[in-house]
């Protein structure tokens, strides 16, 4: 009896048995991304748009300060006047220089009319236009000097700093204020070494993006740069931005940047692929997975290139443009697994 009603329970488990093993594979779904060939790279630098006039101002000559009649910030005028010194010791010598040339004058008239008598001779005269030429010169010095001690701006502009204050005693070349154009169209940015080369490229193309303005990519071209490091911290690249909407968007020194570089790809047959299509297991290497035409997985060993736009990656070896790689839950995947390719 026991025997007979063991029988339809050991069917029933071979029954289950069989249906768990004939069960078909698992299809994983997976979204994937044709690979396509990469004929730039972009790379980002930090940048900030600099003064495209700003200027030192000094006196050509010492003295005391008598007015400093402009503070930090306040916007000048070409031709206003930005600090004066005090002129007396200067008007001194004006007035002695103006006493001797007015000397010098009324004696090479007077010699004059003696040459033409022929009371004296042709050396006295030559001394008297020397004498007189001398006193003329150092006279209209000491009206220059007079002008200098007055330092009015070369151009219109915003008063960035100020350097002395009233009755300071200053030196001749010593800075006194500093004046920049307060509307900028030059960006500068720092370079590595290996960065270089990509300048002298004929292709290479600059867009500058303002944090103050997003919505807005500024065309470049390269101003300047230059080829040495001292501190080793880089190479100082200039920009000028191009056709730049001043009513719209107000550039000013100081303004933070992100200025993008783009370059022709210097491997043939790159190709570029989102950074989450890589698979690094931690048995180290890089890798993607390639669905093949029976919509099966296969790992794919990749040399990995340079960083590609904001969240791209160039691919130098390994893919093809047109190959089907995975982009999203790689580290889920096994090889020869079947997936369903989400649309």
């Amino acid at each position: 009896m026991i025997r007979s009603a063991l029988i339809p329970v050991a069917a029933a488990l071979a029954c289950g048995c069989g249906r768990t093993l004939a069960e078909p594979d698992a299809v994983r779904p997976v979204k994937t991304e044709t690979a396509a060939g990469a004929a730039y790279v972009d790379k980002d630098f930090v940048g900030m748009a600099t003064p495209d006039d700003a200027v030192n101002l000094a006196f050509k000559l010492a003295g005391q300060v008598l007015d400093l009649p402009v503070t930090q910030g306040q916007q000048v005028r070409r031709g206003e006047l930005l600090a004066e010194l005090n002129p007396r010791d200067v008007e001194l010598q004006v007035s002695a220089d103006r006493s001797a040339y007015e000397q010098a004058s009324s004696h090479l008239s007077r010699i004059r009319r003696l040459l033409e008598r022929e009371a004296v001779s042709r050396q006295e005269y030559e001394a008297a236009r020397t004498q007189y030429a001398q006193a003329q010169a150092a006279y209209e010095n000491s009206k220059d000097m007079l002008s200098d001690t007055k330092l009015r701006a070369p151009f219109a502009g915003v008063v960035e700093q100020t350097f002395v204050d009233n009755f300071e005693r200053v030196q001749a070349g010593q800075s006194i204020v500093r004046i920049v154009d307060p509307v900028t169209t030059t960006v500068k940015f720092t370079m590595p070494e290996s960065g270089l080369p990509l300048l002298a490229q004929s292709g290479t193309r600059f867009s500058v993006v303002f944090d103050n303005y997003r919505d807005a990519t500024f065309a470049a071209v390269l101003k300047d740069y230059a080829k040495t490091s001292s501190d080793a911290s880089g190479f100082p690249v200039s920009l000028r931005l191009t056709d730049v909407d001043t009513l719209r968007y107000r550039i000013s020194p100081g303004m933070s940047c992100t200025v993008t570089l783009r370059s022709a790809d210097p491997v043939p047959g790159a190709v570029s692929l989102p950074l989450t299509a890589i698979y690094a297991p931690a048995e180290g290497g890089d890798y993607v997975w390639i669905v093949e035409p029976d919509d099966r997985v296969r790992r794919q060993a990749v040399t990995l290139g340079e960083p590609f736009g904001r969240d791209r990656v160039l691919i130098d070896r390994g893919v093809a443009a047109g190959d089907r790689v995975v982009v999203a839950g790689v580290y889920r995947l096994r090889e020869g697994e079947r997936v369903r390719i989400l649309r």
